[in-house]
């Protein structure tokens, strides 16, 4: 029988549980995905654990939206798939599972040269990245700040970031310094004296900041030397944006995402894929869990100290 992660009730890691569910039957225009990994995002415990609002639970609930896998089952009036094909799945509801129904259009194609873990650690904190950078316009000849450069979201935003032609500033602790250099960014510890040790590294200053530590000093330290709010922004700490007077997407913002930026956020997930498979773009896995262990998976997301990806494997 196939299996899922479920909860009943909001609370610890400890509520999620470990079940089997019915065989997944496709409607028209979707497919069945055999799901092999699973990508694990703050933002699931986050709702998990209630700090992020999401409705009562009236029915068990099912968790994650990032997986990778193969097509076992296609559904009447899918066009361009066919069972085998190996795929990334984006914007779902439940990938914490052995296998899915998932609509074809959120679909991506698996390079061969991709594993199916990196694949599962691409959408949305490459997505994410992906769509900020886009947003805040960052290009050629920008310097660009990012607060939080050694997550799965960091390492992206450098990446792409260098490859758009930016000066890219990465705040991290200093056992990660050399992994972001290696990735294009320089690296600057954060704490006290971060902006002057900002000043030092991008003497000409900063155009461009982005919170992606949910920290006060991440945002005092993006005003002082940006000033400009329109140009700092936060991934974090949406829900206070307004009041800081930045820029938000997501972190608990009440702004929708716009079409376009919804857009850029599926786009990267097939850049990413193709960068990887032509090993210009890095998809570090920090730890890998068995999937009925989705509860240590959530316990080591949030201590806040994971350089990389979390995945689950089913």
């Amino acid at each position: 029988m196939p299996h899922a992660i479920e909860y009943d009730r909001f609370g610890g890691p400890e509520v999620l549980l470990y079940r089997e569910i019915p065989y997944a039957l496709p409607r028209a225009g979707e497919v069945v995905v055999e799901v092999r990994a699973v990508g694990v995002n703050p933002i699931d415990w986050k709702i998990r654990s209630r700090i992020r609002p999401s409705g009562e639970i009236t029915a068990p609930r099912r968790i994650g939206s990032d997986a990778a896998g193969v097509v076992t089952t296609v559904g009447p009036g899918v066009e361009g798939w066919a069972v085998g094909d190996e795929v990334i799945v984006s914007g779902v509801t439940g990938a914490y599972a052995t296998e899915l129904v998932v609509p074809s259009g959120g679909l991506t194609r698996k390079p061969p040269a991709v594993t199916f873990e990196e694949a599962a650690a691409i959408p949305i904190p490459v997505g994410t990245a992906y769509q900020v950078l886009r947003s805040m316009g960052v290009g050629e000849g920008t310097t660009l700040l990012w607060h939080g450069g050694s997550g799965a979201v960091g390492q992206a935003a450098v990446q792409l970031a260098h490859r758009f032609g930016a000066t890219v500033i990465a705040t991290a602790s200093e056992h990660n310094h050399a992994h972001l250099r290696e990735l294009g960014a320089i690296p600057v510890a954060y704490g006290p004296g971060l902006a002057d040790r900002v000043r030092a590294a991008a003497p000409g200053g900063v155009d461009v900041a982005v919170d992606g530590a949910g920290t006060s000093e991440a945002v005092e330290v993006s005003n002082e030397l940006v000033g400009d709010g329109d140009r700092i922004g936060t991934i974090v700490q949406g829900r206070e944006a307004a009041e800081l007077g930045i820029r938000a997407w997501g972190g608990g913002s009440p702004v929708p995402l716009t079409a376009q930026e919804l857009a850029w956020r599926y786009e990267a997930i097939g850049v990413a894929a193709e960068l990887a498979a032509a090993g210009e773009f890095v998809l570090e896995i920090a730890h890998r869990y068995p999937l009925v262990d989705a509860a240590e998976a959530h316990r080591q997301s949030e201590t806040g100290h994971v350089r990389g990806k979390i995945v689950l494997i089913p």
